[in-house]
């Protein structure tokens, strides 16, 4: 599931263009997402935010309750930032390039 913090959207609108399932809208400027329980939990709009206003919220197994996924797209790697509950960072970087054969 994604969480959307409008504080610090710019509403840029580039996560309502690039999101598959058509799910994202500009409401007062900022993104909201129509239903969370219909994303597909592919994670285009968290790497496309330029500003990590759009989190995915991990299930339990996968960092811990409450973890959130942030991605920042550089030029030559993609990288996820894990935020857990706790304080914790876990950063891991991927190679573009290398990126699809995982």
């Amino acid at each position: 599931m994604i969480t959307i913090d409008k504080k610090i959207c710019v509403g840029c609108k580039k996560c309502v263009d690039i999101c598959p399932g058509n799910l994202l809208t500009l409401k007062n400027s900022r993104a909201t997402c129509r239903d969370v329980r219909d994303c597909w939990g592919c994670c285009a709009c968290v790497k496309i935010c330029p500003v990590k206003a759009i989190a995915y919220q991990l299930s339990a197994d996968l960092g811990g309750a409450g973890a959130k996924l942030f991605a920042h797209d550089s030029k030559t790697k993609l990288i996820w930032e894990i935020l857990k509950r706790d304080g914790e960072k876990i950063i891991l970087e991927v190679e573009k390039r290398q990126a699809n054969k995982f």
